[in-house]
């Protein structure tokens, strides 16, 4: 199994018809047909549920390359944990697989690239098990379906490393030219506010292209912003039209998350309030946060965003009920996890 980090294992096809990763639904998913003594990840039921060959242990194969492993006493938080890492690995790998396929649109090497198409495997399940789907059984998002709606955005930029140069494209399925700013900002893992910041001059972004709108070296980059390490630091970056996001934000991880230096346990402060027939969700964080997930549990319906970067100490996420709730019984439901929360014991 190739790490799914390693952009240059990737095929360079003119259409990606299928591919995928493993995860596991979340808790309130698996909960409603399974038993207290089903929950763990290496019991029967768990090997039961998966009808792929060594499928379980392929998933943490794959997290176990880039994040620690759950590390809580509590046998059932330590089960609620993997089955959430599972989704953070399928998520990051999906992600990665699919931004390299559309930057590659613009790109041919020996006489491979041009790839006008990518179908990841699969969008929903018809029963609550391991799968390569992004919806469960029942409608809820994964994690990685929270990512589709952006790696797979009209228009979005994405980062690559290649030999300590950071690369990052503009791709664009739109019919007519965009002309757009870059914006790179570089964060400590242990602060909110950025070491450096770089805009770049407007350039025009074609109509159904992708081409490189930024490249800098790793280490030139890290040495600007003060000589921090990379495992110290994360770059984030977005495209701006007429001063204003547009798309959303990106990042790219300098080192593997396992390795990161200063990421702290998260100290989120969520206020929920409803704004007509939506729920507006408020985080206060004093401390940067990596893949930062809500789940409120069966309480049907979905985020506006999930399993985010949280660079910002105010961040506003809305969460759209799909059927009659209120404000008291989202603040019961909800449960917050970040990728440095799983490692506490």
């Amino acid at each position: 199994m190739t790490d799914c980090w390693n952009w240059t294992s990737y095929p360079k096809p003119r259409l990606a018809s299928e591919y995928g990763f493993q995860s596991w639904p979340s808790f309130s998913t698996i909960r409603k047909v399974s038993a207290p003594e089903h929950w763990s990840y290496s019991s029967n039921f768990s090997g039961h549920r998966q009808h792929h060959d060594s499928g379980n242990e392929q998933m943490m194969f794959q997290a176990s390359l880039h994040y620690k492993m759950p590390m809580n006493m509590d046998p059932l938080k330590q089960y609620y944990d993997t089955l959430y890492l599972t989704q953070v690995m399928q998520a990051q790998c999906v992600k990665l697989q699919t931004e390299f396929y559309r930057r590659s649109r613009g790109e041919i090497v020996n006489g491979e690239g041009l790839t006008m198409g990518a179908l990841y495997w699969q969008l929903n399940d018809i029963w609550q098990a391991p799968s390569w789907s992004s919806i469960e059984y029942g409608g809820k998002w994964k994690m990685l379906h929270y990512y589709a709606k952006d790696f797979f955005a009209p228009v979005a930029a994405s980062a690559v490393e290649d030999n300590n140069t950071l690369t990052i494209y503009g791709v664009s399925d739109l019919l007519t030219d965009c002309s757009l700013k870059l914006t790179i900002k570089v964060y400590r893992w242990d602060s909110l506010v950025p070491v450096c910041e770089r805009v770049t001059d407007e350039f025009v972004l074609d109509a159904s292209s992708s081409r490189v709108i930024y490249k800098e070296s790793v280490t030139e980059l890290l040495n600007r912003c003060g000589n921090i390490s990379r495992q110290h630091s994360v770059v984030v970056f977005y495209l701006l039209h007429n001063g204003n996001l547009f798309g959303s934000k990106n990042w790219h991880y300098l080192s593997s998350l396992k390795d990161a230096q200063g990421l702290i346990k998260s100290n989120i402060t969520v206020f929920i309030s409803k704004d007509d027939a939506v729920y507006v969700f408020t985080l206060m964080s004093p401390n940067p946060a990596a893949f930062v997930w809500l789940d409120v549990w069966d309480i049907a319906g979905r985020f506006s965003d999930n399993g985010f970067l949280l660079t910002e100490e105010k961040t506003v996420v809305y969460f759209h009920a799909w059927e009659p709730t209120t404000v008291d019984e989202l603040k019961k439901s909800l449960q917050i996890s970040t990728i440095r929360d799983i490692y506490e014991e």
